[in-house]
């Protein structure tokens, strides 16, 4: 009885220390190895105890749960403010301020709050074991926003059927505000009230963009989906149409003049807003001169304009599976600015002197005038380096040559190395996908990479990288961050399981080759999928800040955006930061400039969904025309509402939902990645190969479900490829690969901006 008093004891003095700590560090966090070293837990039984604590205290309330492991201890009292965001199945929520803890909000305690809303809300007394809930007591400050869906007019109003995740309930429209629009029509409709006593709100017509169904009308709504713009005002238009060339004999002048040197782009087969070219020529010491010539967009857009102000909010062009929408109007994207051939164009350029051996001995950064002599597709290009004949044989095969010594040398520094497949459709007049094909970055793609890669590199090591402790001036840079260490310790622990090693800590340039070393290993195994996918997954995302931590992805020190002024607002910002110091001009404002790096980033991002909307939407309407159909697959997503499957032959995405494993009750284990069945101990993994058929296929929902053909394809614990996990195994702690393992072909999204 002593000794269990004294333990007793013991863990309430343990607990007590814990929470102390807890409490002290204000908005930190930490997990169970930062608090057990902080109180002297320095025992495995004794730090098993500090994390049973943390997760108890978390369980009860008494700590945020930032992420698997990490806590915070919570900064708000029972009133706090925090953002809104309503889901159309009733799970609403609110992000408390500054903690970022999500409680629940019914309905009935929302007050019709809108999702984004600034909300002030009464955080009800926790109940132990009870999800945490709150009540909207204010709404501080609505955000704009408008619903995208289908009209249904009646004699006196008309109704909006939404296709919002984010609103469960239609939206009642005034007859007099309905602004012509008809039954079947796609709208889009702006909220202007929700009275308290009202299941649904009411609002206006924005727009009408056609009829649903019609591609035109549906592109436009995934655009308005995201909040990017669809057509270009009158006043814009008007204002690109007044600008010509303007390529004067003063002009010229001003700049150094490589009309006579062999120029040539290289560009898709469709692409018409030519933004980089290369020169080359061999000069008389026996070294190339490598020119990477970039449209001068700026000379052409000052800041301030009509023009600069659209084309900072619009950030970048959207690249669509059936068109692109432009940054900047046509009449400069692909007419006064683009380098196209035969014409003299302006440009900034970055010009290298290089030896054959592919070193770089000088180089410089200066305004040119240039004239393409040759537009290659990437296909005319490819066929060069591959037979040796054709226009400009001579500097393509040595360019080729040359990227690849870069290449070769970047990946050795510890530059990631992922494929990559880009998906295409075959599109018929009416929008109206008939087809499916894959292309792959081939040499010829890879030389214009490589060379572009330098170019951003150099122009930002110029203004970057300074001497005797001077500090910087202000700049935009790429920067790619470290992956995140707790998936990077998933990936290599799995990894090992398979027999390959991933190191975990030490320089990023020897993490990221034993990355590589690992994706070319498990190239055509039966695990290439599953890993080269975790290895993709555990990657940050890139974006544009003042502060620069270098590119990890690329093993670059310093990297920015240089060469797609015409399609990218950041390459404009960046031009003229170049010349505003190469001018010897003084250091702009930082936070201004961060500020317009942060809206890069996010617009960046939204178009990036937009893309994968409109392929996804396109992906559906495709599909619905096999509904039925049999394919292969590739397990690409695993979650607690089903599998995604990718198929082999088209690379269309869809789901498995997991009320459709009728054959068992399966249980989602995260950590795993897969599906395990209760009773069969059948399991489903990220990376199995999959036979599946075409059960579903919503193209109002944007939304493709799949059939398991063969569920009795797994059995005793072992997934389709034949592994068996873990858990199954008493003597092992590894995964046993089986002798039949198959190959499955790893894709991933293309990536038009070098990185």
């Amino acid at each position: 009885m002593a000794r269990s008093t004294s333990s007793s004891k013991s863990t309430a003095r343990l607990k007590s220390q814990v929470e102390v700590y807890a409490s002290q560090q204000q908005n930190n966090t930490f997990n169970y190895k930062q608090v057990s070293h902080a109180i002297g837990a320095a025992t495995p039984a004794a730090q098993r105890s500090v994390a049973m604590i943390l997760a108890e205290m978390a369980f009860d309330g008494n700590l945020i749960e930032v992420a698997p492991g990490k806590y915070k201890y919570p900064q708000r009292g029972t009133i706090a403010e925090g953002v809104f965001t309503r889901r159309s199945n009733g799970k609403n929520s609110v992000t408390i301020d500054p903690d970022g803890e999500v409680l629940m909000v019914a309905e009935r305690n929302s007050m019709h709050a809108l999702n984004g809303d600034r909300v002030l809300v009464n955080i009800a007394a926790r109940r132990r074991g009870v999800e945490a809930e709150a009540e909207v007591i204010d709404i501080l400050e609505k955000k704009e926003q408008s619903f995208i869906g289908t009209l249904k007019v009646e004699r006196g109003f008309g109704l909006l059927q939404t296709d919002s995740k984010f609103l469960a309930t239609d939206i009642i429209i005034p007859k007099s505000r309905l602004k012509g629009g008809k039954t079947g029509d796609k709208a889009i409709v702006k909220i202007t009230d929700w009275p308290a006593d009202s299941k649904n709100p009411k609002g206006t017509v924005v727009d009408i963009l056609g009829k649903t169904g019609e591609n035109n009308a549906e592109i436009h709504a995934i655009l308005a989906e995201f909040g990017l713009p669809y057509h270009y005002p009158e006043n814009v238009e008007e204002e690109a149409s007044k600008i010509d060339a303007g390529i004067t004999d003063e002009v010229v002048a001003s700049r150094i003049d490589m009309r006579g040197v062999p120029t040539f782009t290289i560009d898709p087969k469709d692409a018409k807003d030519f933004d980089d070219a290369l020169s080359f020529r061999r000069l008389k010491n026996g070294n190339y001169e490598i020119g990477v010539h970039i449209a001068d967009v700026t000379h052409y857009v000052r800041p301030g304009s009509i023009l600069d102000k659209e084309a900072q909010s619009r950030a970048t062009s959207v690249y669509l599976v059936d068109r692109v929408v432009p940054m900047l109007p046509e009449h400069l994207s692909n007419g006064i600015c683009s380098l196209r051939p035969d014409e003299d164009k302006l440009t900034f350029s970055c010009i290298f002197e290089m030896t054959p051996a592919g070193k770089i001995v000088n180089s410089k950064i200066a305004r040119t005038v240039i004239r393409s002599n040759r537009r290659f597709t990437y296909e005319e290009a490819q066929d060069v380096i591959e037979t040796g004949k054709g226009d400009y044989a001579d500097e393509i095969l040595e360019l080729d040559r040359l990227a690849k010594i870069l290449r070769k040398a970047r990946y050795e520094n510890g530059s990631v190395e992922f494929d990559r497949v880009e998906v295409r459709f075959d599109i018929d007049e009416n929008g109206h996908p008939t087809g499916v094909f894959f292309k792959e970055s081939k040499d010829a793609n890879k030389l214009i990479e490589e060379f572009m890669l330098l170019a951003n590199k150099t122009v930002a090591r110029t203004i970057g990288q300074t001497h005797n402790n001077k500090k910087p001036k202000a700049f935009v840079y790429r920067v790619h961050d470290q992956p995140d260490p707790g998936k990077l310790a998933d990936l290599a622990q799995l990894s090992r399981t398979f027999g390959y090693k991933i190191k975990t800590d030490g320089k990023a340039s020897d993490i990221n080759r034993s990355i590589n070393k690992m994706l070319a290993d498990v190239k055509g195994k039966g695990e290439e999928n599953f890993l080269s996918t975790l290895a993709i997954r555990s990657m940050a995302k890139a974006i544009y800040t003042t502060t620069n931590i270098g590119h990890y992805g690329l093993g670059f020190d310093y990297y920015t955006h240089f060469t797609s002024p015409i399609r990218r607002y950041p390459d404009m910002m960046v031009h003229r930061l170049l010349e505003r110091y190469l001018d010897g001009g003084r250091s702009v404002n930082v936070d201004k400039l961060e500020e317009q790096c942060k809206h890069s980033s996010d617009m960046e991002q939204l178009a990036a969904n937009a893309e994968r909307a409109s392929i996804k939407f396109k992906q559906v309407e495709y599909m619905k025309d096999h509904m039925g159909e049999v394919y292969d697959g590739i397990i690409t997503g695993v979650t607690e509402w089903g599998l995604y499957v990718e198929l082999n032959d088209n690379k269309c995405e869809g789901l498995i939902p997991v009320r459709d494993l009728t054959d068992d009750y399966y249980d989602f284990d995260e950590k795993n990645y897969c599906l395990i069945g209760r009773r069969k101990n059948n399991r489903f993994r990220l990376g199995d190969e999959i036979k599946v058929r075409v059960a579903r296929a919503d193209v109002d929902k944007k939304q493709l479900d799949f059939a398991l053909v063969d569920p009795s394809m797994m059995r005793n614990g072992q997934d389709l490829m034949g592994f068996v996990y873990p858990e199954q195994k008493k003597s092992k702690n590894s995964f046993k690969k089986s002798k039949n393992n198959k190959s499955g072909k790893k894709t991933s999204q293309k990536n038009k901006s070098h990185k």
